[in-house]
């Protein structure tokens, strides 16, 4: 299972996962824009979608859980921390977080860590984001 946060499944790759059999894919449709556009409603609506969302993850028979973005939805706050994390940390299937800056909780527990630092980057140059390429 594939559950992405803080997007709203629009993106490139996540085409090729819905074509891929075996694969549930669980995007967040409320996200139609950067975070920090969003009012307090709409980050609400989101809150509430990634709630859901992960419930759903873990109610499924997936043997892996891959939560991308998750990282970034639990530091913002865009999700229930206390449930997603017991979640988490009392699953004994493959769970797989990406995102940024985990909390102490989740380096403590990892079986994994990896981590990936850009060198050079065409948003360094004015080159925005590509269709196809970076979404």
């Amino acid at each position: 299972m594939f559950v992405q946060f803080l997007k709203n499944g629009s993106s490139s790759e996540i085409n090729v996962l819905r074509k891929t059999e075996n694969i549930t894919v669980i995007c967040c449709e409320a996200c139609n824009k950067f975070t920090f556009r969003m009012n307090e409603h709409e980050k609400k609506l989101v809150t509430e979608r990634h709630n859901s969302m992960i419930g759903q993850a873990f109610r499924s028979t997936a043997d892996i859980i891959i939560l991308d973005e998750f990282l970034d939805a639990y530091n913002m706050n865009l999700l229930d921390r206390e449930i997603s994390g017991n979640l988490i940390l009392n699953d004994n299937r493959e769970i797989i977080l990406t995102g940024r800056n985990p909390a102490e909780i989740f380096l403590e527990n990892a079986d994994y860590i990896s981590e990936i630092n850009s060198i050079r980057h065409p948003y360094e140059k004015g080159i925005t984001a590509r269709k196809g390429i970076e979404y």
